[in-house]
Formats: structure tokens, sequence, C-alpha cells
């Protein structure tokens, strides 16, 4: 069974305000590209994107939306309109925040066994006028030298962990800026293209089960 941890092992930042246009088009448009690559390594099928409503001043609304892709692509010319369609009613000031792209994608086991997880890796692209960005998270141990647990589990790191460093990769060129790494946090935090290794004792890691996973 795979765990998920309750926040992120490792996630990375691009500020695109030098190389993208502010805007919900523009925010889509980098989903488009950025999930093409994600594609191409298995790491995310989009099926759905889900945000929240806010107002400038007052913070969040606590709404949210969500929007099925039921056979539609990121770059559909249609997908801007309709998310804005979803604006709640009774709040026509009511801006969108962060656009999470959902779906699944593929990890391998330890002997190399394909399998298919939902929410594997997270893609966040931001429509506000001000400042354009991105991020992507993960909350799996696949992608570390050791599982939740602390138990080294070499092969499962490097059935996994190179397909994702080479995305990130591929995503900086694309991007034209390179990645900055997310805010560390009790599960793991991101070095590089990677996770950091933990620290051993006697041969393991720590034991991070004693929160709640899911």
């Amino acid at each position: 069974m795979l765990m998920r941890a309750p926040k992120e092992c490792g996630s990375w930042f691009w500020d695109l305000d030098d190389v993208a246009e502010p805007g919900l088009e523009s925010a889509l448009a980098t989903a488009a590209r950025m999930g093409a690559v994600l594609r191409k390594h298995a790491l995310l099928e989009p099926s759905s994107l889900e945000w929240h409503w806010f107002r400038i001043g007052e913070g969040g609304l606590g709404i949210h939306s969500r929007l099925d892709l039921v056979r539609r692509s990121l770059d559909d010319p249609a997908l801007p309109g309709d998310l804005r369609a979803c604006q709640p009613a009774g709040h026509p000031q009511a801006e969108m925040g962060g656009i999470l792209v959902l779906g699944s994608g593929a990890w391998f086991d330890a002997n190399g066994t394909r399998h298919t997880e939902y929410r594997l890796v997270e893609l966040m692209v931001s429509p506000d006028e001000i400042g354009p960005s991105a991020e992507l998270s993960v909350y799996h141990d696949v992608w570390g030298q050791c599982d939740f647990l602390g138990d080294p589990h070499p092969a499962i790191h490097a059935n996994n962990a190179p397909r994702l460093a080479t995305a990130l990769r591929e995503l900086d060129q694309l991007l034209g800026v390179e990645a900055q790494p997310g805010e560390p946090t009790y599960y793991g935090r991101a070095e590089g293209y990677g996770l950091r290794a933990p620290d051993l004792i006697d041969g393991r890691g720590p034991d991070l089960t004693d929160t709640a996973y899911g």
C-alpha cells in the first residue's frame, strides 16, 4: 500500500514573472505546457481542476470549484470561460486562487511493476494578475531514499526518483526559469531535482508515521 503524507515531502516553485503574462489564460497555457512534460514521463494525466475563490482585502470565501476535464485538454480555448462561469453568483467580486491540476500518475515498485496512483504529483498554477507562478508538489515516499517508516528502499528510489528529476530539469528548460525548492515540511524537503537524503541512524532514516497518513 502506497502511503501519502498529509503535507508535501518536496515541492518546487517557479517564479514566472519575467517569462509569462499574468492572468487566467496564461496560467492555463502554462499548465498545458507543463502538463505535457509530466504526461510524457507518466507523472500526471490531468483529469480535473480545482480552485478556491477569494475577495481582495477580505481573503478566502470558503468556496471551492471543481471542473472535470472530460475529453478536454488544458489548452482547450473554451476552458478559461468555463472556469470564470463557476464564479459564485453571490460574490460578483470574487477572484480565483491558485488552480490545482489533478490526475493520476505511475510509480514503480521494487520489482519494476507499474502502479497508478491518483494525485501522485500535484501541479498548481497561479492566475493572479500580478505575479504568475507555478508549483509542483509530491507527497509519497517513492521519491526518497527511505520509506516513511525509515527503511531504506534503494530499488524503489531508483525506479522512480530519476524520472521525477528528469521531468523537473525539462520543466526548467521549458519555462526558462530554474525551480526553487519549496518550504521544508516534517516529511521532507526538496534539494536540487530530488529530495534531501535523510540522516541515517544505524542504517535507518526517521520514522515519520507518528502522524496521520492518507
